[in-house]
């Protein structure tokens, strides 16, 4: 199957990138990153999460944040509500699109959200019959695609059956996580070749954190199967905190050079996203995971 000539960038970096950044970001300091990516060509971010802050601190700003970004027509910004409190919380921010995530594994389900599968999907039931009567788009995450840091390697056709099950509720969209990024191109390939017999290829993205060092070579595998939605954050902030010594998730910056370099289309300016890297990183008092961004230091 040939490549993509255009690939949507999912910039995962305000929320996922930043939750389980130990010191803190001011909301201020999110909205400038925020309006920053909008300003580099994103048309989609992930702005915020509607949780508890007692579980994820970094994300008690939410909805001041959604608030206060200045939103730019085209862009989608949206939020992570695991639950339906979260997603009354979000309408009342005024978030425009919600997002839901299910796992492969289920330990890492009990371990994260302290219940089954089949149970998790069941409280988002709720959140997507109350999002489609609101007119608000909803997106599903798959956690533990490729492996689990309490099952090992995962079985594609569990990640089949959850992708399809997410897609049945309402999910326009089904986000593929390699939550611990054990993945290479040659698992990639088995996951998404048992995935797309029960899901069109349309309604997959994928998510791949850099912990070996397989990510851009796992999205490039991807996008030769013809995937042309991808996760990726800004710097390659964020892991996972139920995942030890997992990474960040892939830069955004090193997945835009890859596109550019084959003419994929993304309207991303790779200068500006390495200026709001080294931006983000400042805050964090830290270099950019990103191998991009530290070659073209001279560019900020």
């Amino acid at each position: 199957m040939a490549m993509p000539s255009a690939v949507k960038l999912v910039e995962v970096g305000p929320r996922d990138g930043l939750q389980n950044e130990a010191k803190l970001i001011s909301g201020a300091d999110k909205i400038a990153l925020i309006n920053r990516l909008t300003d580099a060509g994103l048309s989609y971010i992930e702005a915020g999460s509607f949780v508890s802050p007692k579980w994820v601190p970094q994300m008690a700003t939410s909805t001041e944040v959604c608030q206060g970004i200045d939103k730019k027509a085209g862009v989608t910004y949206a939020a992570l509500t695991p639950n339906f409190k979260g997603f009354e919380a979000a309408l009342a921010a005024g978030v425009e699109e919600v997002a839901i995530f299910g796992a492969a594994s289920e330990a890492f389900s009990q371990k994260n959200i302290n219940c089954s599968i089949s149970e998790s999907l069941e409280r988002f039931s709720p959140v997507v019959a109350s999002a489609q009567a609101h007119g608000i788009k909803v997106r599903g995450y798959v956690s533990c695609v490729l492996g689990c840091p309490y099952e090992g390697e995962i079985a594609p056709e569990k990640v089949a059956n959850v992708a399809k099950t997410l897609v049945e509720m309402g999910c326009y969209e089904v986000s593929l996580g390699d939550t611990i990024g054990v993945g290479t191109p040659a698992s990639v390939k088995r996951m998404l070749t048992e995935v797309t017999k029960q899901v069109p290829i349309n309604k997959l993205a994928v998510h791949f954190h850099d912990t070996y060092g397989q990510a851009v070579a796992n999205i490039y595998c991807a996008l030769q199967l013809g995937i042309s939605v991808v996760d990726s954050s800004v710097g390659g902030l964020g892991g996972c905190p139920y995942a030890e010594g997992a990474s960040g998730n892939v830069a955004t910056e090193d997945v835009l050079y890859l596109l550019n370099g084959h003419g994929i289309s993304t309207g991303v300016d790779l200068d500006k996203l390495i200026e709001i890297s080294w931006f983000i990183s400042d805050k964090l008092g830290r270099p950019p995971m990103s191998k991009v961004a530290n070659a073209l230091a001279s560019r900020r």
